[in-house]
């Protein structure tokens, strides 16, 4: 599961502005380099967003600096971690047989 995400303000990476974000699915490997998931769950199984550890996968998923991730508009903030950690929450589509 991948997908772009449109950007409601557009930033600058590798010098280019970019209006949208293609995020892809981050590998175990990744994962493990990171050291943490993107998200939280309290006592009450409500889960929460961990913005430091999303703004990581970000920057991975999409391959853009951390400081173009640092130029995100707060509501693009939310809605690329949102999509991040969907990606934890969900099994990977299995490859059609051809």
């Amino acid at each position: 599961m991948s997908g772009a995400v449109k950007l409601q303000v557009a930033i600058v990476a590798h010098g280019e502005p970019l209006t949208e974000l293609e995020l892809r699915r981050p590998t175990v490997q990744e994962v493990r380099a990171i050291k943490a998931l993107p998200y939280k769950i309290d006592k009450n199984e409500e889960v929460s967003l961990d913005m430091d550890v999303a703004a990581k996968y970000i920057a991975v998923c999409a391959g853009i600096p951390p400081s173009s991730v640092n130029q995100l508009d707060l509501a693009d903030l939310n809605a690329l971690s949102w999509a991040v950690a969907s990606f934890f929450m969900s099994a990977a589509s299995a490859p059609s047989p051809t």
